[in-house]
C-alpha cells in the first residue's frame, strides 16, 4: 500500500487521503449515491405507472389502512345503491301500475252515478253495467301483474313490507310498505265470508248502482290515501338514493387526496433524477479510475 498526501495540507494537519489498489472511498460513496437515486427513480416511475403516492402498505401504512378502509365503505355503499336503485324501480313500477288503477276508479265512478240515474233504461244500465265489469276486471289485472324481479306490493298476496340497504353498515334500513289495490283490497269484490255476505258490486238496477257508487267512492278514497303513501315513500328512496351517490362520491376523491400521485410534480421530479442518474454515473466512472493514478507512481 502507499500512502500519498493528495493536494497541499493546511498547518496543523495531521491525516491525508489514502489512495489504494484495495479499497476505493471515492467509488464506494459514489455507488451509495448512484443506488440513492436509482431507489427514488424506481419509486417515482412507479408512481408515474400507477397514479399513486401511496401504492401498498410499504410506502405509507397509516394512509394505506385509512384509504382502505374508505375503499371498503365505498364498496358497501355500491351494494346499498344497488338495493335503492332495485327499491326505485319497485316503486316506480307500482306507481305507474298505480296511477291506472286510480284512473280506473274515477271511470267506475262514472259509470256508477250514470246507472243511478233513475230514468236510465235497462237496456242503458246493462250496457253501463258491461262497461263496469270489464273495467274492475281490468282493475284487477293491474294489480296483479304490478311486478319487478318478483316482487309485486300491490297484490296483497304477502303482508311483510320489504326492506332496502340504506347504510354501508347494513344498520340502518328504508322500507317499501306493501299497499293492496286489488278488488278485494279495495272493497269492490264478493266477499261470501262477509256477515252478511257482500255480492260484487252491480249497475242493473238503481239500487245496486247507488250501492255500487258508495262502494266505488270509499274505494277512490282508499286507493288515493295508499298511492300517497306509496309515492311518499318512493320520494324518500329517490332522495336517499342521490344522497348515497353524493356520498360514494366523496369518500372517492377522499381516497384520491391520500393516495393518488401529483403527476405534474413526479414529472418534474423524474427528469431531475434522470439528469442526477447520469451524473451519478459518470461520477462513479471517475471514481473507478482515481486507483489508475498509482501507476504513474511506478514509472
Amino acid at each position: 500500500m502507499v500512502n500519498t498526501a493528495i493536494g497541499t495540507e493546511s498547518p496543523g494537519a495531521s491525516k491525508a487521503m489514502t489512495t489504494s489498489v484495495h479499497t476505493n472511498s471515492s467509488a464506494l460513496v459514489a455507488l451509495q449515491n448512484l443506488n440513492n437515486t436509482n431507489s427514488k427513480l424506481s419509486a417515482t416511475q412507479n408512481r408515474i405507472s400507477t397514479g399513486l403516492k401511496v401504492n401498498g402498505a410499504k410506502d405509507n401504512a397509516a394512509t394505506w389502512a385509512i384509504a382502505q378502509n374508505q375503499r371498503a365503505d365505498t364498496s358497501a355503499l355500491d351494494s346499498v345503491k344497488s338495493s335503492l336503485n332495485r327499491a326505485t324501480s319497485i316503486s316506480d313500477v307500482s306507481l305507474a301500475a298505480g296511477a291506472e288503477i286510480s284512473d280506473i276508479i274515477v271511470e267506475l265512478k262514472a259509470k256508477a252515478v250514470a246507472a243511478a240515474d233513475p230514468s236510465a233504461s235497462a237496456e242503458s244500465r246493462k250496457a253501463y253495467d258491461d262497461e263496469f265489469q270489464s273495467l274492475l276486471k281490468s282493475l284487477q289485472s293491474f294489480a296483479e301483474n304490478a311486478t319487478f324481479d318478483g316482487e309485486n306490493i300491490l297484490n296483497g298476496a304477502v303482508a311483510t313490507n320489504l326492506e332496502f340497504l340504506a347504510s354501508a353498515d347494513a344498520q340502518e334500513k328504508i322500507s317499501l310498505n306493501r299497499q293492496d289495490l286489488t278488488l278485494a283490497g279495495l272493497g269492490l269484490a264478493a266477499d261470501a265470508t262477509a256477515t252478511p255476505a257482500v255480492a260484487a258490486p252491480s249497475l242493473l238496477n238503481t239500487a245496486d248502482a247507488e250501492a255500487a257508487l258508495a262502494r266505488v267512492e270509499a274505494a277512490l278514497a282508499t286507493s288515493n290515501s295508499r298511492l300517497a303513501e306509496l309515492g311518499a315513500q318512493a320520494k324518500q328512496i329517490e332522495k336517499h338514493n342521490i344522497f348515497v351517490g353524493k356520498l360514494m362520491d366523496s369518500l372517492e376523491v377522499g381516497v384520491g387526496n391520500l393516495v393518488d400521485a401529483d403527476l405534474a410534480k413526479e414529472s418534474a421530479r423524474l427528469q431531475a433524477l434522470q439528469v442526477q442518474q447520469q451524473l451519478g454515473a459518470q461520477s462513479l466512472s471517475i471514481a473507478n479510475q482515481s486507483p489508475q493514478i498509482i501507476l504513474s507512481l511506478f514509472q
